[in-house]
């Protein structure tokens, strides 16, 4: 059985009270929020808990800024979204394109929130820009996904990736799912998405002993 896709969220705040805030604000609205304080736990989290958008506040009381450590994640992972927090809108003077301002401000409610983190969500799916015909298909996964991709091309279940990674089999079966969304392939019940995906995975890497 194939596990819905929760939409995850890294939230960076230096106030323990915004931040505890945000993450409750999310998670009553089906989001899996992780919150942190700087850039250095956003950096820890961002490698275990593979989020697809960024909303972090723009002075974190240290360096580096919100800024520098949305540039430095979307480096590593085009495809995540980005929303900045602030009360001063020029703070976010250098950022990744398609990064969304929100207003500290304007936090008034849940919905304006939402609102933010869906329209950076949209304007970072990989439908909303052309690719280039010799794009692999594979380059919207991070490069987590891409290590869970060559296991499953391998013929592993859920149970043996986990196993393998040291983490609990739910959690394997969120990242296959949002693995499949990103690749367009959950979608489609009448094909077999593990199939798919490890054609994919083959066809650009070769076939997997």
């Amino acid at each position: 059985m194939q596990t819905a896709w929760v939409r995850r969220v890294l939230v960076v705040e230096d106030q323990p009270a915004m931040r505890a805030l945000l993450c409750d604000m999310l998670a009553h609205r089906g989001f899996e929020a992780t919150g942190v304080a700087d850039a250095a736990g956003a950096v820890d989290a961002f490698s275990r808990t593979d989020p697809d958008v960024l909303l972090t506040d723009i002075d974190l009381g240290s360096r580096p800024s919100g800024v520098e450590l949305a540039v430095m994640l979307t480096g590593l992972a085009p495809h995540l979204a980005v929303v900045f927090l602030s009360s001063f809108p020029g703070a976010a003077t250098g950022g990744p394109a398609g990064a969304v301002f929100l207003s500290k401000l304007d936090v008034t409610s849940a919905d304006v929130v939402v609102r933010a983190l869906e329209t950076a969500l949209a304007d970072s799916s990989p439908d909303a820009v052309s690719p280039s015909p010799r794009a692999s298909p594979l380059a919207v996964l991070t490069r987590q996904q891409v290590e869970i991709l060559a296991l499953v091309a391998r013929g592993w279940t859920n149970a043996q990736i986990a196993a393998d990674r040291g983490t609990g089999v739910r959690a394997v079966e969120r990242a296959v799912s949002r693995m499949f969304e990103r690749l367009g392939l959950a979608s489609d019940p009448s094909t077999n998405a593990r199939v798919r995906a490890s054609a994919l995975y083959m066809a650009e890497f070769g076939s997997v002993s």
